[in-house]
């Protein structure tokens, strides 16, 4: 893939771009108490800094795009970004979580580094706009339903409002009922438009309501989509890990272990590593 890509400064930390070592962007998918997050965080980190892996602690505080009324949600904002708070202050990492509507931006810039918008979400212009204002680095997720060129006209939304901190993040395409399949050529076409790109390693092996009223998943091929992905030259990782997946609150089918972490990401610094000649 090309690399004359603008690099994305995440706090005073690192930048995510060019041809740095892939940033990971991980945690659990929902912020499901202090203690679970902190856990995560703290294991993930260490597990990070000895591979030399930058990494973005990522939770959201709420989750409101679920299946079924009655599926958890989340603390909501204000315990959410408390919670946020702790992991960036105790631990000294960047942190990100999604916002769903156009005031959230302005209460998460107070705390987060990265702003994320949900793919769902990705062509909401007021959305959009409420978070180019914070002048924050923001990781817009690929519609479903949009082909990667598509996303052309998002990148030109954020950058009329000023903000170029943009990262493109691939989750998967809808591919007929309840299935989601990712197009490699993606990263390609959305790098052209000059920004970092992000692969979504877990939510692109969901299946968007197979369970009736929750959402399923393929776990056991979110490594090999990492593989490739990052063969082809991926700015950064998104990758959702919980302790214990099949008893997680929210998209447990696709979460990974976060016991098996190391490996994975052992294999994947070789890869990164081969590709971008280091």
């Amino acid at each position: 893939m090309i690399n004359d890509v603008k690099k994305v400064k995440i706090g005073n930390k690192f930048e995510i771009g060019g041809n740095n070592r892939f940033t990971l962007i991980a945690g659990p998918c929902v912020i499901e108490s202090e203690e679970l997050v902190m856990e995560v965080a703290e294991k993930v980190k260490d597990i990070c800094d000895r591979l030399e892996i930058n990494y973005v602690f990522k939770a959201s505080f709420d989750k409101a795009n679920r299946s079924s009324i009655h599926s958890y949600r989340g603390p909501g904002i204000e315990k959410g970004l408390e919670i946020l708070k702790k992991v960036k202050e105790k631990l000294n990492i960047p942190v990100v979580t999604d916002v769903h509507e156009a005031w959230h931006c302005k209460e998460v810039a107070k705390v987060v580094d990265i702003i994320q918008i949900p793919a769902f979400l990705c062509r909401q212009t007021d959305l959009l706009m409420a978070a180019a204002e914070t002048g924050l680095p923001i990781n817009i997720k690929k519609g479903q339903f949009l082909a990667p060129w598509d996303m052309k006209n998002v990148v030109i939304k954020m950058e009329e409002m000023k903000n170029e901190n943009i990262m493109l993040c691939e989750r998967g395409s809808t591919f007929g009922y309840n299935n989601m399949v990712v197009d490699m050529r993606a990263f390609g076409e959305m790098r052209k438009f000059g920004y970092p790109v992000v692969f979504d390693v877990t939510h692109a092996v969901q299946r968007p309501g197979g369970a009736g009223t929750t959402t399923s998943g393929d776990r056991e091929y979110v490594f090999p989509l990492m593989r490739a992905g990052l063969a082809i030259g991926v700015d950064a990782i998104f990758a959702e890990v919980h302790p214990d997946p099949d008893n997680a609150k929210s998209d447990g089918p696709n979460m990974l272990y976060l016991s098996q972490l190391e490996e994975i990401l052992k294999v994947a610094v070789k890869i990164d590593d081969l590709v971008k000649g280091r």
